[in-house]
């Protein structure tokens, strides 16, 4: 692909308040700092990424929800970041009803494939991250259909592992229905607080329940993450010497390592 890879990967959890656009912006971010080209598409209707990547909602023109409605290509909705070798598509509170257009819609489950291949814009990337929506939709099965992998952010909490087997599930059906080379790239355990036996209790009952497929790299509670979209800008450039960067940078390294892996195989 004109020296693209174009790998796609849904970043995705049906709950809220896991870390799922934090991770989406900072590991983009952070693979965007190692000279990697990437497009980060905001599925979301709250916006979060645009917001997180100083988009503000008057420079949001065209957006993910005319591509798939099939009114833009999907090279007219991109827009650059401000973050070198990363563009974003972004999003905006009209995406909230695009469930309900969508069910009536021919090819409803392809509608982002179909748009992503028609523009054939993943020649123009190395990575193209899906910052899904916190439910399981009919915009996230857009997301998995469209998608060679998925990433699962997975806070440190007592109820972690309740929603994940849901969400398999769901990566499970999509697989055997719309595509079928879909896979997990993995967990990545959020939110984790060295402090808390809890944070070490989930970690163990993940790893135990889900082996390599989690992520050895674990982002750690860190206030200068949590400040960084109220800047408008991702914790890597709002303080790259915080903890939480530190992680995002190892996260991106480990996954482009299974990358390699996954390639050689």
């Amino acid at each position: 692909m004109a020296g693209h890879s174009g790998r796609i990967i849904s970043i995705a959890n049906q709950k809220g308040g896991v870390g799922k656009t934090t991770t989406a912006i900072n590991l983009a971010t952070a693979m965007a700092a190692i000279g990697k080209k990437i497009l980060v598409i905001d599925l979301d209707p709250q916006g979060n990424a645009s917001t997180g990547f100083g988009v503000e909602k008057a420079e949001r023109v065209t957006t993910i929800y005319d591509v798939i409605l099939g009114e833009s290509p999907a090279q007219e909705a991109t827009i650059d970041s401000n973050v070198p070798n990363l563009d974003l598509i972004p999003s905006t509170i009209d995406l909230s009803g695009a469930d309900l257009e969508l069910n009536s819609m021919p090819r409803r489950n392809f509608r982002m494939r179909d748009a992503l291949k028609n523009s054939n814009i993943s020649s123009d990337y190395d990575f193209i991250f899906i910052d899904c929506p916190p439910s399981l939709s009919l915009l996230t099965i857009n997301a998995f259909v469209a998608s060679d992998s998925v990433l699962v952010p997975l806070q440190c909490e007592f109820f972690a592992l309740e929603g994940l087997s849901l969400l398999m599930k769901t990566i499970e059906m999509v697989k055997n229905g719309h595509n079928p080379d879909l896979v997990m790239d993995g967990v990545v355990l959020t939110m984790y607080d060295r402090r808390n036996n809890l944070s070490e209790q989930v970690s163990d009952d993940v790893r135990g329940y889900l082996g390599n497929q989690v992520f050895k790299t674990v982002i750690p509670r860190n206030v200068r993450v949590s400040e960084a979209p109220s800047h408008g800008l991702p914790a890597l450039m709002y303080d790259l010497g915080c903890a939480g960067s530190k992680a995002y940078i190892k996260l991106a390294t480990e996954l482009l390592r299974r990358e390699k892996k996954r390639l050689a195989a």
